[in-house]
Protein backbone atom coordinates (compact mmCIF):
# COMPACT_ATOMS: atom_id res chain seq x y z
CA UNK A 1 0.00 0.00 0.00
CA UNK A 2 0.98 3.14 -0.62
CA UNK A 3 0.83 6.21 1.85
CA UNK A 4 1.30 9.94 0.66
CA UNK A 5 3.83 11.66 1.62
CA UNK A 6 1.70 14.62 2.97
CA UNK A 7 0.18 11.79 6.42
CA UNK A 8 4.04 11.86 7.23
CA UNK A 9 4.24 15.43 7.06
CA UNK A 10 1.16 16.01 9.55
CA UNK A 11 2.88 13.05 11.59
CA UNK A 12 5.90 14.71 11.88
CA UNK A 13 4.42 18.35 12.67
CA UNK A 14 2.51 16.20 15.48
CA UNK A 15 5.33 15.01 16.90
CA UNK A 16 7.22 18.33 17.10
CA UNK A 17 4.53 20.70 18.16
CA UNK A 18 2.53 17.87 20.65
CA UNK A 19 -0.80 18.67 19.35
CA UNK A 20 -3.10 18.63 16.41
CA UNK A 21 -3.85 22.48 16.57
CA UNK A 22 0.51 23.60 17.23
CA UNK A 23 0.79 21.41 13.60
CA UNK A 24 -2.02 22.25 11.88
CA UNK A 25 -0.78 25.86 12.81
CA UNK A 26 2.57 25.27 11.48
CA UNK A 27 1.44 23.41 8.42
CA UNK A 28 -0.44 26.01 7.28
CA UNK A 29 -3.77 23.58 7.46
CA UNK A 30 -7.17 23.19 9.08
CA UNK A 31 -6.63 21.00 12.56
CA UNK A 32 -9.31 18.58 11.15
CA UNK A 33 -6.87 17.90 8.23
CA UNK A 34 -3.88 17.03 10.68
CA UNK A 35 -6.47 14.81 12.59
CA UNK A 36 -7.51 12.93 9.74
CA UNK A 37 -4.21 12.63 8.18
CA UNK A 38 -2.95 11.08 11.92
CA UNK A 39 -5.66 8.76 11.93
CA UNK A 40 -5.72 7.52 8.08
CA UNK A 41 -1.70 7.00 8.72
CA UNK A 42 -2.28 5.02 11.74
CA UNK A 43 -5.03 2.73 10.07
CA UNK A 44 -2.62 2.51 7.43
CA UNK A 45 0.19 0.84 9.20
CA UNK A 46 -1.93 -0.59 11.73
CA UNK A 47 -0.32 1.06 14.75
CA UNK A 48 -1.01 3.75 17.26
CA UNK A 49 0.92 6.54 16.90
CA UNK A 50 -0.02 8.93 19.88
CA UNK A 51 -1.59 8.90 23.16
CA UNK A 52 -3.84 11.54 24.85
CA UNK A 53 -1.89 13.27 28.17
CA UNK A 54 -3.44 16.39 29.87
CA UNK A 55 -0.67 18.27 28.07
CA UNK A 56 -1.20 17.10 24.40
CA UNK A 57 -0.47 13.95 22.32
CA UNK A 58 2.57 12.08 23.08
CA UNK A 59 4.08 9.71 20.67
CA UNK A 60 4.12 5.99 21.18
CA UNK A 61 7.22 3.53 20.99
CA UNK A 62 5.94 2.67 17.86
CA UNK A 63 5.89 6.69 16.59
CA UNK A 64 9.76 6.82 17.78
CA UNK A 65 11.23 4.31 15.67
CA UNK A 66 9.17 5.68 13.07
CA UNK A 67 10.67 9.50 13.38
CA UNK A 68 13.70 9.13 11.85
CA UNK A 69 12.75 7.25 8.55
CA UNK A 70 9.87 9.90 8.58
CA UNK A 71 12.49 12.41 8.61
CA UNK A 72 14.41 11.18 5.85
CA UNK A 73 11.52 11.28 3.83
CA UNK A 74 11.23 15.22 4.46
CA UNK A 75 14.91 15.56 3.74
CA UNK A 76 14.38 14.09 0.80
CA UNK A 77 11.39 15.87 -0.85
CA UNK A 78 12.79 19.55 0.63
CA UNK A 79 15.76 18.54 -1.81
CA UNK A 80 13.71 17.42 -4.69
CA UNK A 81 11.95 20.96 -4.34
CA UNK A 82 14.80 22.60 -4.09
CA UNK A 83 16.68 21.07 -6.80
CA UNK A 84 14.08 21.10 -9.38
CA UNK A 85 13.35 24.84 -9.03
CA UNK A 86 17.28 25.62 -8.98
CA UNK A 87 17.50 24.39 -13.18
CA UNK A 88 16.55 26.48 -16.01
CA UNK A 89 17.58 29.93 -16.63
CA UNK A 90 19.37 32.03 -14.51
CA UNK A 91 20.43 31.66 -11.06
CA UNK A 92 17.34 31.00 -8.95
CA UNK A 93 15.80 28.76 -5.93
CA UNK A 94 16.69 27.36 -3.36
CA UNK A 95 20.53 26.60 -1.86
CA UNK A 96 20.97 24.81 0.71
CA UNK A 97 24.42 25.90 2.68
CA UNK A 98 25.85 23.86 6.13
CA UNK A 99 29.27 24.98 7.60
CA UNK A 100 30.44 25.32 11.47
CA UNK A 101 28.97 27.80 13.97
CA UNK A 102 31.85 30.21 13.88
CA UNK A 103 32.32 29.98 9.93
CA UNK A 104 28.93 30.22 9.88
CA UNK A 105 28.45 33.07 11.94
CA UNK A 106 31.47 34.78 11.15
CA UNK A 107 32.67 34.05 7.75
CA UNK A 108 29.34 33.55 5.34
CA UNK A 109 27.53 36.44 6.24
CA UNK A 110 29.24 38.17 3.59
CA UNK A 111 29.21 35.79 1.32
CA UNK A 112 25.51 35.45 1.85
CA UNK A 113 24.81 39.10 1.22
CA UNK A 114 27.06 39.62 -1.52
CA UNK A 115 25.22 36.39 -3.58
CA UNK A 116 22.05 38.40 -2.74
CA UNK A 117 22.69 41.19 -4.19
CA UNK A 118 24.26 39.59 -7.33
CA UNK A 119 21.23 37.09 -7.56
CA UNK A 120 17.88 38.53 -5.83
CA UNK A 121 15.75 35.79 -7.30
CA UNK A 122 18.50 33.13 -4.69
CA UNK A 123 17.38 32.07 -1.65
CA UNK A 124 20.09 30.78 0.88
CA UNK A 125 19.32 27.95 3.64
CA UNK A 126 22.00 28.18 6.30
CA UNK A 127 22.42 25.37 8.64
CA UNK A 128 24.88 26.23 11.47
CA UNK A 129 25.80 23.14 12.85
CA UNK A 130 29.51 21.14 13.65
CA UNK A 131 27.82 17.96 12.98
CA UNK A 132 28.50 16.69 9.42
CA UNK A 133 25.45 16.83 7.21
CA UNK A 134 24.98 14.06 4.75
CA UNK A 135 25.08 15.58 1.33
CA UNK A 136 24.49 12.02 -0.20
CA UNK A 137 21.23 12.06 1.73
CA UNK A 138 20.83 15.97 0.30
CA UNK A 139 20.67 17.22 4.40
CA UNK A 140 22.30 20.26 2.31
CA UNK A 141 23.33 21.36 -0.67
CA UNK A 142 26.88 22.98 -0.47
CA UNK A 143 28.93 22.18 2.98
CA UNK A 144 31.66 23.62 4.75
CA UNK A 145 33.65 21.01 6.08
CA UNK A 146 36.91 20.95 8.54
CA UNK A 147 37.91 17.71 7.95
CA UNK A 148 38.46 15.92 4.15
CA UNK A 149 35.37 14.64 2.54
CA UNK A 150 35.50 10.93 2.34
CA UNK A 151 32.12 10.33 -0.62
CA UNK A 152 33.52 9.70 -3.67
CA UNK A 153 30.76 11.31 -5.36
CA UNK A 154 31.06 14.83 -4.03
CA UNK A 155 32.99 17.71 -5.81
CA UNK A 156 35.55 18.86 -3.54
CA UNK A 157 38.01 21.51 -3.41
CA UNK A 158 40.50 22.36 -0.72
CA UNK A 159 41.29 25.29 0.75
CA UNK A 160 43.70 25.46 2.94
CA UNK A 161 44.13 25.20 6.43
CA UNK A 162 42.74 27.09 9.21
CA UNK A 163 45.08 27.43 12.64
CA UNK A 164 43.65 27.24 15.98
CA UNK A 165 45.24 29.07 19.12
CA UNK A 166 44.80 29.93 22.01
CA UNK A 167 43.33 33.31 22.63
CA UNK A 168 42.14 35.92 25.59
CA UNK A 169 41.09 39.51 25.72
CA UNK A 170 43.16 42.15 26.27
CA UNK A 171 41.01 42.94 29.33
CA UNK A 172 41.48 39.90 31.35
CA UNK A 173 45.37 39.71 30.68
CA UNK A 174 45.20 42.94 31.95
CA UNK A 175 43.58 41.52 35.24
CA UNK A 176 45.30 37.75 35.08
CA UNK A 177 48.15 38.42 33.49
CA UNK A 178 49.66 36.00 30.77
CA UNK A 179 50.68 32.75 31.35
CA UNK A 180 54.34 32.35 30.50
CA UNK A 181 53.78 28.57 29.21
CA UNK A 182 51.47 25.62 29.36
CA UNK A 183 51.98 24.66 32.97
CA UNK A 184 50.96 28.32 33.97
CA UNK A 185 47.52 28.12 32.24
CA UNK A 186 46.04 25.84 35.74
CA UNK A 187 46.44 29.71 37.17
CA UNK A 188 43.72 30.91 34.59
CA UNK A 189 40.09 30.03 33.87
CA UNK A 190 40.42 28.06 30.97
CA UNK A 191 36.93 28.16 28.06
CA UNK A 192 36.76 24.87 26.49
CA UNK A 193 34.43 21.76 25.27
CA UNK A 194 32.00 20.13 27.46
CA UNK A 195 31.40 16.49 25.49
CA UNK A 196 34.99 15.15 24.09
CA UNK A 197 34.93 14.42 20.60
CA UNK A 198 37.53 12.36 18.63
CA UNK A 199 39.23 15.70 18.08
CA UNK A 200 39.58 17.30 21.01
CA UNK A 201 41.20 13.24 22.48
CA UNK A 202 43.31 13.46 19.62
CA UNK A 203 44.32 16.88 20.78
CA UNK A 204 44.30 15.73 24.49
CA UNK A 205 47.31 13.58 23.85
CA UNK A 206 49.43 16.31 23.11
CA UNK A 207 47.91 19.04 25.63
CA UNK A 208 47.19 17.32 28.44
CA UNK A 209 46.73 20.77 30.64
CA UNK A 210 43.14 20.86 28.28
CA UNK A 211 41.40 17.92 30.70
CA UNK A 212 37.76 18.43 30.81
CA UNK A 213 38.36 19.13 34.96
CA UNK A 214 40.64 21.71 34.32
CA UNK A 215 38.40 23.88 32.53
CA UNK A 216 36.50 26.53 34.15
CA UNK A 217 33.83 27.31 31.65
CA UNK A 218 32.52 24.57 29.30
CA UNK A 219 30.67 24.17 26.31
CA UNK A 220 30.30 22.23 23.40
CA UNK A 221 29.12 25.45 21.11
CA UNK A 222 32.24 26.94 19.29
CA UNK A 223 30.53 30.31 18.91
CA UNK A 224 29.81 30.22 23.11
CA UNK A 225 33.59 29.56 23.69
CA UNK A 226 34.56 32.46 21.04
CA UNK A 227 32.16 34.94 23.06
CA UNK A 228 33.33 33.76 26.65
CA UNK A 229 36.86 34.54 25.10
CA UNK A 230 35.57 38.32 23.51
CA UNK A 231 33.63 38.97 27.06
CA UNK A 232 36.97 38.55 29.03
CA UNK A 233 35.97 35.55 30.82
CA UNK A 234 38.94 33.49 30.49
CA UNK A 235 41.65 31.89 27.86
CA UNK A 236 40.30 29.49 24.82
CA UNK A 237 40.73 27.91 21.59
CA UNK A 238 39.90 29.83 18.55
CA UNK A 239 40.76 30.86 14.80
CA UNK A 240 43.72 32.76 14.41
CA UNK A 241 42.35 34.62 11.75
CA UNK A 242 39.37 35.31 13.14
CA UNK A 243 41.53 36.57 16.27
CA UNK A 244 43.83 38.74 13.74
CA UNK A 245 40.17 40.83 13.20
CA UNK A 246 39.17 41.04 16.45
CA UNK A 247 42.18 43.71 18.00
CA UNK A 248 41.02 43.11 21.48
CA UNK A 249 41.93 39.31 21.08
CA UNK A 250 45.77 37.96 22.24
CA UNK A 251 47.46 34.94 20.92
CA UNK A 252 49.08 33.43 23.64
CA UNK A 253 52.01 30.48 23.13
CA UNK A 254 51.62 30.22 19.87
CA UNK A 255 55.09 27.98 19.97
CA UNK A 256 53.48 26.00 22.43
CA UNK A 257 50.12 25.50 20.84
CA UNK A 258 49.09 25.46 17.47
CA UNK A 259 46.66 23.01 15.72
CA UNK A 260 44.94 22.95 11.89
CA UNK A 261 41.81 22.48 10.65
CA UNK A 262 41.62 21.29 6.83
CA UNK A 263 38.87 23.28 5.07
CA UNK A 264 36.89 22.09 2.24
CA UNK A 265 33.99 23.46 -0.05
CA UNK A 266 31.84 20.30 -1.05
CA UNK A 267 28.76 19.53 -3.22
CA UNK A 268 27.19 16.63 -4.73
CA UNK A 269 28.32 15.77 -8.19
CA UNK A 270 24.64 16.04 -9.60
CA UNK A 271 24.58 19.96 -8.40
CA UNK A 272 27.71 20.75 -10.46
CA UNK A 273 25.33 21.96 -13.22
CA UNK A 274 22.75 23.22 -10.98
CA UNK A 275 23.54 27.61 -11.43
CA UNK A 276 22.17 28.02 -7.88
CA UNK A 277 25.10 25.42 -6.59
CA UNK A 278 27.46 26.31 -8.85
CA UNK A 279 27.50 30.14 -7.94
CA UNK A 280 27.29 29.53 -4.01
CA UNK A 281 30.24 27.18 -4.33
CA UNK A 282 32.56 29.21 -6.06
CA UNK A 283 31.45 32.35 -3.69
CA UNK A 284 32.44 30.36 -0.86
CA UNK A 285 35.44 29.07 -2.37
CA UNK A 286 36.77 32.75 -3.17
CA UNK A 287 35.33 34.00 0.54
CA UNK A 288 36.89 31.11 2.72
CA UNK A 289 40.07 31.57 0.24
CA UNK A 290 40.85 34.77 1.50
CA UNK A 291 40.18 33.87 5.08
CA UNK A 292 42.44 31.14 4.93
CA UNK A 293 45.09 32.74 2.69
CA UNK A 294 45.71 29.22 1.29
CA UNK A 295 43.40 28.43 -1.52
CA UNK A 296 44.64 25.38 -3.66
CA UNK A 297 43.11 23.37 -6.32
CA UNK A 298 39.95 21.69 -7.29
CA UNK A 299 40.41 17.70 -6.80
Amino acid sequence: MMIEWELYRSFLGVLREGSLSGAARVLGVAQPTVGRHIATLEGALGLALFTRSQTGLLPTEAALVLRPHAQAMESTAAALERTAASYGDGVRGVVRVTASEVIGLEVLPQVVGRLRERYPELKVELVLSNEVQDLLQREADVAVRMTRPSQDQLVARRIGSVELGLHASGAYLARHGAPASLDELSQHSLIGYDRPTPFVRAALKRWPQFARERLALRTDSDAAQLALIRADAGIGVCQAALARRSPALVRLLPEAFSLELETWVTMHEDLRDSPRCRVTFDALVEALGDYTRNTEGLV
